[in-house]
């Protein structure tokens, strides 16, 4: 069966999604960067993630689907989009459990140093080899395991964990507010001691962000709601409120806890606590700090918690990942055996397929701190799509049945949209860097797959073109030196100049070349996806030149005001880019329009010899 979750595991499922491993990091982490001002900026992010939420409301009431995210691109905007969003979403969901499993292994290395699972590289707490990356690679087959057992069981081993990751986050703020050290709130130049700058900064790089995309949770799991019209509403609401008020609460009592003594840092200097001994492990080194046996016990108690919040919310990203995997299949974008479940209703195969990718990512950068920054940009990039869903069914398919109505629409689309593009640029040129490269990469899959596929593009001359597309991409990004770039790697890379020219023009290069050699059909999905790729390349000069950038020329607040006036006029091209494709032809000639609408044919890109259905309703 599909309609299993019931309201009460849908909001278990959302608020497990997001207390996970920021609970245990990102409090630090956004201390070192803003101060105590990072109180404000889990209340900043709070507000902004219910704006980006709003629209997402009534999507999922109106269509609720497995996979949501993913599959409004595709039904507004076209295969263009849709694999651009698609591919984006995919990235965040398989790399969730690898941050998480990773947050375990260094919660325990800090407290068990004889298990050799965590090292110091240049100030940053990382996994060893074999040691740490093994044993992470362990947790992840469980977190396979746990998935594969069934929505409802997997459900029900939710609710008990999150009610657990709830009980344990309270009693620690309860505890630390015994020891409130309010000289700790003005140390090191007041209250903001490093500038409102910072304190949006906070929001996208430090794991603030990535606390909060969990609510999408709601949204993923449309296709399995018992009430889909009243669930996803009250889910989304309770998935953020909830989350704002915990991590607020916990971040004040973090930094009234703050032992610079024990911490080994000069009082007020905040940005070394990001390499301090408690970088490895905050909430435990605090309690251990106090010398009382209660809050020693408390502390290690606490370790039982990093266990199981981030391998709480790993295994949902586990079953998130899927879901999206099969979202992108049943829009013919990946093989369509993928969309297959099991005899209990489980994407096997996909779910599998992220435990494997997800492993990759302990290569490059097996650290929380490193992989958290990206992992939030990919999140939120993949809601932009909400606002402009919404808007362009309001003009495509007026008459759609919308159980919820948003109020208002014509001012809380776009703020939805621009709250989005505002939250991917405050997180910084070199993260926004990393974001491209990674999604622009996926697309020569585009071209081989999904454009040759359905017979908008020859094989002759979409293989030939994606391989020299992707091995010009992969030397400009490897030599211009920015990619997964530090302030001091940079240098030995080309100028901003150079690197912009090449990375663009090789990008549109490739975007034309494709357009040319595409049909009408293909043409028309590329041309209603532009949009999002000139948004994209737009933010890179902005934030190079921009106060969260290498050469700041526009500072705090003048920067955030440009790049809201950039994603609003962004906005109004999304919105008259819509348009009535074909999976949205064939939702409006179903009676699935109030239900989930999983059941639409998912083979409808199958070879058949000739033209696919799917693309001559396109070209009708």
């Amino acid at each position: 069966m599909r309609r299993e979750v019931t309201l009460i595991q849908l909001i278990f499922l959302s608020i497990g999604g997001q207390i996970g491993s920021a609970w245990l990091f990102a409090v630090l982490s956004a201390a070192g960067v803003a101060g105590p001002a990072a109180i404000l900026s889990w209340i900043i992010a709070g507000a902004v993630f219910m704006v980006i939420a709003l629209t997402w409301i009534e999507l999922g009431a109106m269509l609720p689907m497995t996979g949501t995210v993913v599959r409004y691109p595709y039904i507004t905007h076209g295969a263009f989009t849709g694999w651009i969003i698609g591919w984006a979403a995919w990235l965040f969901a398989v790399s969730i459990p690898a941050v998480e499993a990773v947050a375990v292994m260094t919660y325990m290395g800090s407290r068990f140093h004889n298990l050799d699972v965590v090292e110091q590289r240049s100030g940053t707490t990382m996994l060893t080899w074999p040691n740490g990356i093994l044993c992470a690679i362990a947790l992840m087959v469980v977190f396979f395991l746990i998935n594969i057992v069934g929505i409802r069981k997997f459900s029900e081993a939710t609710n008990w964990v999150t009610l657990w990751k709830l009980a344990v986050p309270v009693a620690t703020f309860l505890m630390l507010f015994f020891i409130l050290r309010s000289d700790n709130f003005s140390l090191g130049g007041g209250f903001l001691p490093t500038g409102g700058a910072n304190t949006v900064h906070a929001v996208s790089s430090t794991g603030i962000a990535f606390a909060f995309v969990g609510f999408r949770q709601a949204l993923d799991f449309g296709g399995e709601m018992k009430n889909p019209q009243r669930d996803a509403k009250i889910a989304i609401i309770v998935a953020i409120a909830v989350p704002t008020i915990l991590y607020t609460l916990l971040q004040v009592a973090f930094i009234g806890a703050i032992n610079w003594h024990d911490a080994g840092v000069r009082p007020g200097d905040w940005a070394a606590l990001n390499t301090s001994a408690w970088a490895s492990g905050p909430f435990f080194h605090a309690l251990d700090a106090v010398g009382i046996a209660g809050f020693t016990a408390f502390g290690n108690l606490l370790l039982v918690d990093a266990v199981l919040s981030p391998a709480g919310a790993g295994w949902i990203y586990l079953g998130n990942s899927a879901r999206v995997s099969r979202a992108l299949a049943l829009h013919g974008a990946v093989p369509a055996p993928l969309t297959r479940l099991s005899r209990r209703g489980v994407p096997v195969a996909t779910t599998f397929v992220g435990l494997v990718v997800g492993c990759l990512f302990f290569i490059p950068a097996p650290s929380w701190y490193q992989l958290v920054n990206f992992i939030s940009a990919a999140g939120v990039l993949t809601f932009l799509m909400g606002s402009a869903s919404l808007s362009s069914l309001r003009r495509t398919a007026p008459d759609l049945p919308r159980p919820f109505r948003l109020r208002w629409a014509a001012l809380w689309s776009p703020a939805s949209f621009i709250c989005s593009v505002l939250v991917i640029y405050w997180s910084g040129f070199i993260t926004l860097v990393t974001l491209l490269v990674t999604v622009f990469a996926g697309l020569p899959i585009f071209a081989i797959y999904t454009a040759v596929r359905r017979g908008w593009v020859a094989a002759t001359v979409a293989v030939p073109l994606s391989a020299v597309f992707l091995g010009v991409w992969i030397y400009v990004n490897a030599a211009g030196g920015w990619f997964l770039a530090t302030s001091a790697q940079r240098h030995n890379g080309w100028g901003f100049g150079w690197y912009m020219t090449a990375f663009s023009g090789s990008l549109l290069a490739f975007i034309l070349l494709l357009w040319t050699a595409s049909n009408p059909t293909g043409r028309h999905h590329i041309e209603s996806g532009l949009w999002l790729v000139v948004l994209l390349l737009g933010l890179l000069p902005a934030s190079y030149y921009g106060d969260f950038g290498p050469h700041p020329v526009i500072t705090f607040p003048a920067d955030t005001a440009v790049i809201a006036v950039l994603a609003f006029l962004a906005y109004l091209w999304a919105v008259s880019s819509g348009y009535r494709t074909q999976d949205l032809e064939q939702i409006l000639h179903t009676e699935h329009t109030s239900q989930d609408v999983d059941s639409l044919d998912p083979t409808a890109w199958e070879p058949t010899g000739h033209q696919p259905t799917a693309t001559r309703g396109d070209m009708a």
